[in-house]
């Protein structure tokens, strides 16, 4: 069960964090991937290095997931190194800092928007006609956990995860005729390298409040996300899965 063998996957934003995570599992479970990166050509040298030395297919690609032309050069480049593009993982993300409402201005809402609203946008339009005429396609957003908490001073990131949310509800419809599936996984908090320096009682505060009682890990993550991609979940479309140790219910 949930071998991947010989898809082609588009991770991105996927050379730290949990989008290494997932691309290293979706490599792992059999698919050739395709990490991507913006600007960290060093750091994304060196997870290339970590990838090749697994012995995982794939390649690594830098490319813009905002920018429309960078979006049709990186699935062009994709499509003539790997293969069409069969399983899509919506992962990039800029900074989140938590702000109150008077300390946020349009042109953050905005850089939220680019990246949970017009980029999934973006890159579905630029490999959807290979999935339509494949007969076979999963896309796989990233949400979070903040939609459905409605944290405060965390505002213009909430409301970006609730729009990717309802474009991917949206979207399961749309294109279940097809034969492709749209699915979210939403993480908790998972302290990875970006989250190195937050505040220490901040950690602990949450830490207390998981009903689990252990940190998530990226290895969970990648495994809901490896599920979403695997033939087993051919029946499941329009769905978010809260991975976050029971911090929420529905």
């Amino acid at each position: 069960m949930f071998e991947l063998n010989g898809r082609v996957a588009l991770v991105t934003g996927s050379t730290t964090g949990l989008g290494k995570a997932m691309a290293f599992q979706l490599a792992r479970a059999g698919a050739k991937v395709a990490l991507n990166y913006a600007h960290n050509t060093e750091r994304a040298e060196e997870t290339m290095a970590a990838f090749r030395a697994e012995g995982l297919e794939g390649e690594l690609f830098q490319g813009s997931v905002i920018d429309p032309e960078g979006v049709e050069q990186l699935v062009a480049d994709i499509e003539s190194r790997l293969g069409p593009v069969e399983i899509i993982v919506l992962n990039a993300t800029p900074d989140q800092p938590q702000c109150p409402i008077e300390e946020y201005d349009w042109a953050f809402h905005q850089q939220m928007l680019d990246f949970f609203v017009k980029s999934p946008y973006l890159l579905t339009r630029a490999i959807l006609p290979g999935m339509k005429e494949r007969g076979h396609g999963r896309i796989i957003n990233i949400g979070s956990e903040v939609f459905d908490r409605g944290l405060p001073n965390f505002s213009p990131y909430v409301a970006a995860k609730g729009a990717q949310r309802g474009w991917t509800r949206s979207m399961s419809q749309e294109l279940a005729p097809f034969g492709i599936t749209v699915n979210m996984v939403s993480p908790g908090w998972i302290p990875v390298e970006r989250h190195e320096n937050d505040p220490q009682e901040m950690k602990d505060g949450y830490h207390a409040l998981i009903p689990v009682g252990r940190w998530g890990k990226p290895a969970d993550i990648a495994a809901a996300v490896i599920y979403f991609a695997s033939d087993e979940a051919a029946f499941v479309t329009g769905q978010t899965l809260l991975v976050n140790g029971g911090m929420t219910v529905s």
